[in-house]
């Protein structure tokens, strides 16, 4: 979807349409833009942005509070479109999924057309324009989604697909961040055509096991399948606080609070934790994290929260302001006692 959250939020208010709208905290406090409408990017404000950084670059800028009970409705309901089409979906967050149209309920072999049928169905239906890349594995149809947008269709073909990935930048790259970016940049390396030049033990070696992934996607190699069931492999809650804090006994009180909602989560998903961590960002925006495996699967809040607070007493709150505070579990175990791999999931923000 395009600009998802600020699309919705101007939809259902016309007054929006056509300004720069921040769906996020004030710039008041310490809020963060979670989503930008196109005519604030243009200013440069960008979805993690600090809200106030977002206020100096336009001081315009409306600020809309976020309502994830909506997201999450327009969300199902494109989700109904997806499922006329098939089964094989694989949702990516409230905006983003992976289609696997190989074989389909419409017969239709184009994915090209299926594609854009979709795209006119969600417009119907929700009045919000959505974005769509096509191609034969998921690294490249994520990388055409993100190529004509607002309102795209773009098809990466087999034939092309070398080529395209030889010219486009590393920065480009889904999966590779700023900071891998900038390390390859230092290597030479500045697009696929020469990250292709690497050999995969190399890239190892200065990568570690991303390396291989690194290596295939450069030749065009993506095995991974369209998985209709996304576990998650750790769960978390964290929040920034309005005013710094220094007290021990409150921010006990807090993770006790954050781990009540991880615990909802996890029991949705029927699973047991093996590690708890603790994240903890200061004053002066240095982040920590400890973490504590205990040797037994735990999924009470109480246990969790002990945890945590253990984990607390080994940092410098107290003795230092802190200004986030966040609990997240991994390493699940199924009721069978078997592992759970998966994917990472914070919960949004209060």
């Amino acid at each position: 979807m395009d600009a998802f959250y600020a699309s919705v939020e101007q939809r259902d208010e016309p007054t929006l349409q056509g300004r720069p709208v921040a769906v996020g905290g004030s710039p008041q406090g310490r809020g963060v833009v979670a989503a930008a409408s196109y005519e604030a990017r243009k200013f440069g404000i960008r979805s993690a942005m600090p809200a106030a950084h977002a206020l100096r670059l336009c001081p315009d800028i409306i600020f809309i509070r976020p309502r994830f009970d909506i997201y999450k409705s327009v969300s199902l309901d494109i989700r109904e479109i997806f499922h006329q089409y098939t089964d094989m979906v694989e949702p990516l967050s409230l905006d983003e999924a992976y289609l696997d149209v190989t074989e389909n309920k419409t017969g239709n072999p184009s994915a090209t057309l299926i594609a854009r049928e979709i795209k006119q169905k969600i417009r119907t239906k929700t009045r919000l324009t959505a974005s769509a890349g096509v191609s034969f594995n998921k690294f490249l149809a994520k990388i055409a989604s993100d190529l004509r947008k607002p309102d795209g269709l773009a098809l990466i073909t087999p034939g092309k697909a070398l080529d395209f990935i030889a010219r486009l930048p590393i920065g480009k790259f889904h999966g590779i961040g700023k900071a891998t970016e900038a390390k390859m940049h230092r290597f030479g390396i500045h697009n696929g055509g020469d990250l292709r030049t690497w050999s995969k033990w190399d890239l190892n070696k200065h990568f570690g096991k991303v390396g291989t992934f690194y290596y295939n996607i450069a030749r065009a190699i993506d095995d991974r399948p369209v998985r209709t069931e996304r576990i998650p492999k750790s769960i978390g809650k964290e929040k920034t606080f309005e005013e710094d804090v220094d007290s021990i006994e409150w921010l006990a009180s807090f993770l006790a609070n954050l781990s009540d909602k991880v615990v909802d989560r996890l029991k949705r998903e029927a699973a047991e934790a093996r590690t708890v961590t603790l994240k903890l960002r200061y004053d002066n925006f240095e982040s920590i994290t400890r973490s504590f495996t205990p040797g037994y699967p735990v999924s009470d809040a109480g246990e969790i929260t002990e945890l945590a607070v253990r984990l607390l007493h080994e940092t410098e709150a107290g003795e230092r302001k802190v200004r986030l505070a966040g609990v997240t579990v991994s390493g699940f175990l199924r009721d069978d006692g078997t592992s759970i791999e998966g994917q990472q999931m914070m919960l949004p923000l209060d």
